[in-house]
């Protein structure tokens, strides 16, 4: 269904030399159209669509169906071009390169209308040797071919053997034969997003001038030896030698933290030249290590590397150092077939919890360091560990990494490789590398999607070893949408709203689970019924992926019918690419859905998880904590109609064992509601939470004992809330007329996101925090609030 890639790349790229030049061709370009008739400014980094949005020439790619509309910018072959000086004396240095960071994607290049060579993949840097052709006043031309007519001439020039597919499925409205094109795959289209194939410089541009040597990069990766308990790093640096004789020198590494300095002698040959050093750290001095995010500090070191070389040449360099050891563990368990398939960071076993990363828009130039922050911001804040950059994307910015560090956000290039996702790990390389059974529970990782079978039912989940991608949809919210919108495109059967689906038969396949549990809106305003259907979509995406979350949590520690120790569980996705329906979490600019407020709960490190098999209610203890803790478990029984608790049963105190998932509590669901005064499956609901004496210590988690369409005492609650500034935070104290379910509370397009929404209320009162992102005030908060729950959209 996707293309995969479990890679996470940290790649420190030198600058220039200290004795060399640099000019950085970054800024204002020109854009002109095939046959010339359209000419304009353009900005590096950017693209075709950016520089023509600016200058208003067209609209909002993204308003309506633009993605239609605009398909003759995709389809023209463009060029860039830009007049520059030279600011130096080009005669007194041996060579200069023209180096592109980045193209996208087949273009020839032109310097002073000699040309100089070609690009073709838009994820590979190019250096380009412009020594005999650069003049102190030049022309630089990019002469682009369009992508999807460049793509369509490979695949009709292919004949040897058949390529499938030809085309993305109708329903997604995209172009052709993408797998011909070294390109983002989804700027094609792709089930979640549109038809977009940029044209565009979108990475740095730059000219470098330098003698005797350069260093065109540098990388390392820390190493720990098991045997003498030791770190060291493993540091790799090219250079380009123009001198004619070798370039000898010394190099210097120094971490001062952890008192470490050592210096090497090199000897440089002419040439493309690559130096390998193993530095050792102190072993008198304690090394920090990195974690994932819940699991200890993102400790890291300031490094420093000088080149000191022949003819005064001296180079120094700066990086971030980030000391961990991952494992990808595969071997046989007691009592299964296959083999097990989780992640020890640090020599600890981790469940990894989190989503997949898709691009976060079509045109990266509107990707800032501040929206990457807010995204992965928000993951952490969702409790999340792990993200699994999607392949077919692109290999993100390195601003995306070094955030992914700082945060705790985990996999780079010295980890475990496997051949694709998914897999069937050691097996599949066991079987030719390819697997008889890809989606064999018994190995490796799996994806699982099921739009048709009540999502409710735990039992239609696989119980693998780890689950790499799984979801549901939901339609993003209305303070979203109305962005790119008319008033006409409100409605869920609109031919916008099924423009907008690019997974088939989507839109019918969210009513379908909705209508296993919920009864469908009955406004009479068909306004409010789209607004209501929205917020149904939100409740039943995430409630699904609770349920299937909290199946593979509990499934950690056990083994049934051969089959468990699920130690990962990444929902299908993260982030939104533009604004439509999708299976993301969080919408198109940010915004928190429902299910990424459900996915702070469900990915909590402390958990109780309740669920049924056959009559008997189960309540399972989740620990990802790295120690043992004493808690006690508490269990409610609230009828639908009353804000005081029906019943309430604590456990003594117990040790919760560290990384487990342990059974805490059993009984049979006749027994516990006969036991709960007039209690029945359709009148009342179980709630149930972990704390030491008064102080909870997991988030309160629930259990719906029949589905909520048949439910008996629900009334429709009156919800009033009092707004309060408290600093930099705003608090919400809620107060309800009756027990409701799914109360959602939004403050359209403000920016932020509050302590809890979309939660089960069954006391009278609450207290909301809202976390502005930018400046807001009270006021504007009280004009923008609403607040719905369940019973509001009957």
């Amino acid at each position: 269904m996707r293309l995969r890639l479990l890679l996470l790349l940290a790649l420190c790229r030198a600058g220039p030399a200290a004795s060399g030049r640099s000019l950085s061709l970054r800024g204002s370009w020109r854009i002109r159209s095939g046959n010339g008739s359209l000419e304009l400014p353009g900005r590096v980094p950017g693209c075709v669509h950016s520089a023509l949005l600016k200058r208003g020439l067209i609209q909002d790619p993204y308003y309506r169906f633009n993605d239609l509309g605009y398909r003759w910018i995709s389809l023209d072959n463009w060029t860039y071009s830009k007049k520059f000086k030279i600011p130096f004396n080009i005669s007194k240095w041996q060579k200069m390169n023209l180096i592109f960071e980045g193209v996208d994607t087949v273009a020839k290049v032109l310097l002073n209308s000699v040309p100089i060579g070609r690009t073709g993949n838009m994820f590979k840097r190019y250096s380009f040797d412009i020594t005999s052709v650069v003049r102190d006043v030049n022309s630089l031309e990019l002469r682009f071919q369009s992508p999807v007519l460049y793509a369509a001439q490979r695949s009709k020039a292919h004949t040897s053997y058949s390529v499938p597919p030809d085309c993305p499925p109708p329903v997604q409205r995209g172009q052709c034969h993408v797998n011909f094109i070294r390109k983002e795959q989804s700027s094609f289209s792709w089930d979640w997003g549109p038809s977009f194939p940029t044209q565009g410089i979108w990475k740095d541009v730059r000219i470098e001038a330098y003698n005797i040597c350069h260093l065109n990069y540098f990388m390392f990766s820390p190493v720990y030896d098991n045997h003498t308990q030791e770190w060291s790093l493993e540091i790799e640096s090219s250079f380009d030698v123009v001198s004619s004789k070798p370039v000898s020198g010394q190099v210097i590494v120094a971490i001062p933290k952890l008192q470490t300095q050592q210096t090497h002698s090199i000897e440089l040959q002419p040439g493309e030249r690559t130096v390998e050093l193993f530095v050792k750290i102190n072993k008198n001095v304690t090394v920090e290590t990195w974690w994932p995010h819940g699991h200890g500090n993102q400790t890291g070191y300031n490094m420093t590397i000088l080149f000191k070389l022949d003819g005064g040449l001296t180079i120094k360099k700066s990086a971030k150092v980030y000391f961990r050891t991952v494992e990808l563990i595969e071997e046989p368990i007691e009592g299964s077939q296959g083999l097990s398939f989780y992640f020890k960071i640090n020599g600890l076993p981790i469940f990894l919890k989190g989503s997949n990363w898709i691009p976060a828009d079509s045109f990266q130039d509107r990707v800032s360091s501040d929206l990457l922050r807010l995204l992965l911001q928000s993951a952490v804040d969702a409790n999340m560990n792990t993200l699994r950059v999607w392949g077919g994307g692109i290999y993100e910015q390195e601003e995306f990494y070094r955030l992914c560090d700082e945060l705790g956000i985990m996999e780079d290039k010295t980890r475990p490789f496997i051949i694709s996702s998914p897999t069937n790990g050691a097996e599949s390389i066991k079987e030719g590398w390819l697997s008889l059974n890809p989606y064999d529970n018994n190995f490796g990782d799996v994806h699982f999607y099921d739009y048709i079978s009540d999502c409710w039912n735990w039992k239609v989940f696989p119980k693998a070893r780890f689950v790499s991608e799984y979801g549901y949809q939901s339609w993003p919210s209305f303070s979203t949408l109305e962005k790119v919108s008319s008033q006409e495109d409100w409605s869920y059967n609109s031919k916008f709203s099924l423009h907008r689906q690019h997974h088939a038969n989507g839109n019918n396949e969210m009513l379908h689970q909705i209508g296993f549990h919920f009864k469908f809106p009955e406004s009479t305003d068909p306004l409010q019924t789209f607004k209501d259907t929205i917020y149904l979509t939100q409740v039943m995406q995430a409630q699904c992926v609770k349920t299937e979350t909290e199946f593979y949590r509990r499934s950690r520690s056990e083994i049934v019918d051969g089959q468990g120790y699920t130690m990962g569980a990444l929902y299908w996705q993260l982030n939104d690419i533009w604004q439509a329906p999708s299976w993301a979490s969080l919408e198109y600019g940010g915004k928190w859905k429902m299910l990424h407020y459900f996915a702070r709960h469900f990915f909590a490190p402390l958990l109780p998880v309740g669920f049924e098999d056959q009559d008997v209610f189960f309540i399972y203890g989740v620990s990802d904590l790295r120690s043992d803790c004493e808690v006690k478990l508490t269990v409610r029984v609230h009828t639908w109609s009353s804000l005081e608790p029906q019943c309430s049963s604590e456990t003594e105190r117990f040790v919760l064992k560290a990384g487990t998932a342990v059974l805490l509590y059993k009984e049979s669901v006749p027994v516990l509601l006969k036991n709960c005064g007039n209690c029945t499956r359709q009148s009342c609901v179980v709630s149930f939470y972990l704390s030491t004496d008064s102080q909870l210590v997991s988030p309160a988690n629930y259990h719906f004992l029949s589905s909520l369409s048949e439910s008996v005492g629900l009334h429709k609650a009156h919800v009033t809330a009092i707004i309060s500034q408290q600093g930099d935070t705003f608090a919400f104290d809620l107060e309800t007329s009756a027990v409701a379910p799914f109360v959602w509370l939004d403050v359209g397009s403000i920016p932020g996101r509050f302590s809890d929404n979309g939660f089960l209320m069954t006391e009278k009162t609450r207290t909301v925090l809202f976390y502005p992102w930018k400046p807001t005030s009270k006021s504007e908060l009280e004009q923008c609030f609403r607040v719905t729950s369940l019973m509001d959209v009957y």
